[in-house]
Parts: structure tokens; C-alpha cells; sequence
């Protein structure tokens, strides 16, 4: 049904009033006028994928990775930049400060990642992302406490923006139960502390997914994914990120 011309004037005095009373601002360098500037834009820690680990992402870890040992549980992670900057503030921002404008741009930069690095292989010698290979898109979820803190599920609103870029169905599968917060946790205590809290809930046998998070750090959160989800069927597991930490 065609939107109603006086809702679609309504909208737009809205929008410019807001631009008014809150112009948008760089998330980055707190500048007026565009969500990331051009210059934080240009400035952004792109992660090379051809020097990136195959395993888990790491930048610089094609050949010898500090990061894993190559037995990281997705069969391959692409992270688009290092945590670090700009990136850490579009995280922060989009999970903290209700900029849910930053979704789409979030999910952009994964799918650039994605696209160079279908060009080159996993630990397993395929391709360490091909949409033919995929058949859905699934995430990561917040769990209940840092949904009900914010309203909503920050990589649920990426999914869905990186499903239509990749134009892959997106799979809500995954549930997760309580943990601590794994910020405040080092590499041992993430993987006990996740250990178990995530279901998949439905029969995905035979599927192959691409799982996303905003930042990989030790993989806790990615491997407890990909458990959760090879249990019930999955095939293949190959994760994506916007931000790697190492």
C-alpha cells in the first residue's frame, strides 16, 4: 500500500528537526555532519585478509598466528578491522549509546571482509567465505539482562542489514543463558564462563552458516556458537566480525 504522502512529509520535517536540536556526529572524532567522516573513514584499521590468519582471523597470522593454535572452532573467522579506534567506538556506540543508525554501516564493512577474503583459503583449503557455500546467516545474541538494559539485540539489527547485502536468509537460531560480563573475564575464564550457555533451537542438519559477532577477542563466544549449532546438525561453521582484538 503506498506510504500516505502527509506521513512521508511528517517524516522528513522529523528527521530535520532532529538533525536541528541533535546533529549526528562522528562517532570517532565527535565532528558534526556524518556518522564516520571521511577522514575517520580513511583512517580505518582495515585487517588484510590475505596476511590475516585462516583459522581465527588475526591480522598478520597467515603464516605463524600468536592468537590460536589453528584449532579455532569456526572453520574459519573473517574480522574486517582491528579493534582498535573508530571500530571500538562504532561498537560502543551502537551497543551503549542507541546509534542504531550505525547497523548498516557496521554490516557493510563485514561484507567487504567477506568479499576479499573469499578469495582466499581456510585451514580446510576452500575458500574462507563463499556465499554459494553458505545456506544462512545466524549471530551471536545478547543475553536477556543486555537486552532488557537496551531494548534491543545490537547483532540481530547487523544481521539483518548483512543478510540483505549478502542476500542470504537470516537464522535466529541461537538462545543464550546468563554469564558474566566477558569483558571483565581473561582467555580461560571466557571460555569456562560461556561454557554451555547457548542452544541452537532448531534440527539445522546439514546446514552451513555464517556466524556473526561484533568482536572476536579470545573466541569464546564464536566456539560456544559454533558448539551450539553442530549440535544440532550444522555442517559448517565459518564466522564473521567487525572487530578483531589481538
Amino acid at each position: 500500500m503506498p506510504v500516505p504522502l502527509f506521513s512521508t512529509v511528517s517524516r522528513a520535517v522529523s528527521d530535520s528537526l532532529g538533525e536541528v536540536l541533535w546533529p549526528t556526529r562522528c562517532v570517532a572524532c565527535d565532528q558534526p555532519g556524518e556518522l564516520l567522516c571521511e577522514e575517520c573513514r580513511a583512517a580505518l584499521p582495515w585487517i588484510e585478509q590475505r596476511l590475516a590468519c585462516p583459522s581465527c582471523g588475526a591480522p598478520y597470522g597467515f603464516l605463524t598466528c600468536t592468537e590460536c593454535d589453528g584449532a579455532w572452532a569456526p572453520r574459519a573467522t573473517v574480522s574486517a578491522l582491528g579493534f582498535h579506534g573508530a571500530p571500538a567506538r562504532m561498537v560502543t556506540c551502537l551497543k551503549d549509546a542507541h546509534e542504531l543508525r550505525l547497523a548498516p554501516v557496521i554490516a557493510a564493512a563485514m561484507a567487504v571482509a567477506l568479499e576479499e577474503a573469499s578469495v582466499w583459503p581456510g585451514r580446510d583449503g576452500a575458500p574462507r567465505f563463499s556465499r554459494a557455500d553458505v545456506d544462512a546467516l545466524c549471530f551471536v545474541p545478547a543475553t536477556a539482562e543486555a537486552y532488557a538494559r537496551r531494548g534491543y539485540d545490537h547483532m540481530e539489527l547487523v544481521s539483518w542489514e548483512l543478510s540483505r547485502e549478502l542476500r542470504l536468509p537470516l537464522a535466529d537460531v541461537l538462545r543464550r543463558g546468563r554469564a558474566r560480563d566477558q569483558r571483565e573475564l581473561g582467555r580461560d575464564e571466557r571460555a569456562k564462563n560461556l561454557s554451555g550457555t547457548m542452544c541452537a533451537l532448531d534440527d539445522l542438519t546439514g546446514a552451513r552458516l555464517l556466524l556473526v559477532d561484533d568482536v572476536a577477542t579470545t573466541g569464546a563466544s564464536l566456539a560456544e556458537g559454533a558448539r551450539a549449532l553442530a549440535a544440532r546438525g550444522a555442517a559448517s561453521v565459518t564466522a564473521c566480525t567487525l572487530a578483531r582484538v589481538w
